[in-house]
């Protein structure tokens, strides 16, 4: 995303959060502007790591809280791998995910065509389909290229 792309997301996303009656903390600006700003899918450690040094009152707990509020004003979505700590991801358009098997990480990608399929299984199964999830998983480039200088 460009750097005017984030600034209005972030405004737009601080607009949306105080129409709901939410107080707009320092903690909780922070929160924000790091999941807008990076591509990563962080965990809520992840970004209390990357945040604690600058707001030295903010806990784990701050950061759970928020990322629960954000998910619940619709503007995160939360991806859970099994056993595996929960990753938030700030993008909430259609898109899809591709997942290291080796070192984790995770890409999004998108596919408009897949949307297509949630309207054919409705046609052929009588469902009101509500939406979908698509993960790939493989070895991203970075651990493709470790193998080969090994």
């Amino acid at each position: 995303m460009k750097m005017m792309d984030k600034e209005q997301t972030f405004i737009e996303s601080i607009n949306k959060l105080k129409c709901t009656g939410v107080r707009i903390t320092p903690q909780r600006k922070a929160v924000l502007e790091y999941l807008i700003d990076t591509e990563e899918h962080p965990t809520a450690d992840d970004i209390f790591k990357a945040l604690s040094h600058e707001h030295k009152n903010m806990s784990v707990a701050t950061v759970y809280n928020n990322l629960k509020l954000f998910k619940d004003t619709g503007l995160i979505t939360e991806l859970s791998y099994g056993d595996s700590s929960s990753r938030f991801d700030f993008r909430t358009n259609p898109h899809y995910h591709i997942i290291c098997t080796e070192c984790g990480t995770i890409t999004d990608f998108e596919y408009p065509a897949l949307e297509e399929v949630e309207h054919l299984a409705g046609l052929l199964t009588g469902y009101e389909v509500h939406g979908h999830r698509l993960e790939l998983y493989g070895r991203c480039p970075k651990c493709q290229n470790k193998k080969s200088d090994e």
